[in-house]
């Protein structure tokens, strides 16, 4: 296939080749979905946040919400309590003991 030597679309067609097999997994695998709808679901609250509020204005304050965000998912994914985790979060930050684990396992 000719591209016209252009250097762009010779990057693209070699990258597409590298991934070429993982791009069909969902026929070969069953339970892969060929979209991302689930994963999309999940970000949309962080989205919406990050809409309504402008995002971040400073290096802390984004650290802060990538950490409270990710919490309150995690959480929520885990069917269990954002505020019991941050009232543990809070117990032990104050007694100068680690975090509690927020997931399971580790």
């Amino acid at each position: 296939m000719d591209n016209g030597g252009d250097p762009t679309v010779e990057r693209f067609c070699a990258n597409l080749l590298k991934l070429e097999l993982s791009l069909w997994t969902f026929v070969t695998t069953p339970g892969v979905e060929p979209t991302n709808n689930h994963m999309e679901r999940l970000l949309r609250r962080a989205v919406l946040w990050r809409k309504r509020s402008f995002g971040c204005w400073s290096e802390a304050g984004c650290r802060f919400a990538e950490r409270i965000l990710t919490v309150v998912q995690t959480r929520r994914l885990q069917a269990k309590s954002v505020l019991d985790y941050l009232h543990d979060a809070l117990h032990a930050h104050r007694a100068g003991q680690p975090c509690p684990q927020l997931l399971a396992g580790q």
